[in-house]
């Protein structure tokens, strides 16, 4: 049974934009943000509250949040993997934080330097905070369907670590085929245990699309009664940890499919496309959404 609306978490501002090479003008990413709210966009991950020395394009997301015009019914949501990234993201008004952890020991390690168990007892102090301010956290789990390091990923241990996030309280779950090695049946297999120990409504998913099997991932996904899905305008993005890991799925090409099959999702494509242009051109490159290229043939 497919869900007759799904809601869409554009993370093209912060997922999308965090390992660009070159600094991308703050100015550019206000106007990114304020185009996706102005499509019809009503999450908007836009930026995040990291270490600029390990992220520094992300070094100037508290002027962002400062400076958008914020929309009534958006809301505007960070990543905060510390106690102090959740201080800066509460003085700069976010409506709603993000904690991650991995589905994979090895990336776990390697990414932040610690194991998937110390990584969630880190979490312990900043859900304590986000609840006293009464902001909504959302948990990311990373390497749900492979690993740059282990290679395959077990199905009960993204269960197991998706368990754990929401047991802490985190409101949703957003599962991230971060590598976008994924495949239907593998997605399925995941779901299928993931939701053996979780509702559908504390679900999210987040694909990349390196192997050009994200959509099907999502249809897949779409099946299994899943109506969160996490994407990026003009497929912005791609994993630093990642030999060959390309950006997030395409928001116009994800906007497109749903159009499609009559299930809603409150975006304007048009619009949509035209804000993801907008950035390519900032970029100095082509964007990696074809619905996007064939609307501008």
């Amino acid at each position: 049974m497919l869900p007759k609306s799904v809601k869409i978490v554009e993370v093209g501002p912060r997922d999308g934009l965090q390992n660009e090479p070159t600094l991308v003008p703050t100015v550019a990413k206000i106007k990114l943000v304020e185009q996706l709210a102005e499509a019809g966009c009503s999450v908007i991950e836009t930026g995040s509250f990291v270490s600029p020395k390990w992220v520094p394009q992300m070094a100037d997301s508290a002027e962002v949040f400062h400076k958008i015009d914020r929309q009534n019914k958006v809301r505007y949501t960070a990543l905060t993997p510390n106690l102090h990234g959740l201080q800066q993201a509460i003085t700069a008004q976010v409506d709603e934080v993000a904690v991650f952890a991995a589905a994979s020991e090895a990336f776990s390690q390697k990414n932040i330097n610690c194991s998937i168990a110390e990584s969630l007892e880190r979490f312990t102090p900043v859900m304590k905070l986000a609840q006293q301010h009464r902001l909504p956290v959302r948990g990311y789990v990373s390497c749900v369907l492979g690993c740059p390091y282990e290679g395959n990923v077990s199905p009960q241990q993204v269960a197991q670590v998706s368990k754990q996030l929401l047991d802490m309280g985190c409101y949703e779950v957003s599962l991230g085929d971060t590598i976008g090695v994924g495949t239907p049946l593998k997605t399925q297999q995941m779901l299928e245990a993931v939701l053996s120990h979780a509702s559908v409504d504390k679900l999210a998913v987040h694909f990349h699309d390196t192997y050009g099997q994200a959509l099907a991932n999502i249809l897949m996904a779409l099946q299994q009664g899943i109506s969160v899905v996490d994407s990026a305008v003009s497929g912005l993005g791609g994993c630093p940890y990642a030999k060959g890991a390309s950006g997030n799925v395409a928001t116009e090409d994800l906007v497109y499919m749903l159009d499609g099959m009559n299930i809603k999702t409150g975006i304007n494509l048009k619009k949509l496309a035209q804000a993801g242009l907008n950035m390519m051109q900032v970029l100095g490159r082509q964007s990696s959404s074809k619905v996007a290229c064939a609307l501008t043939a």
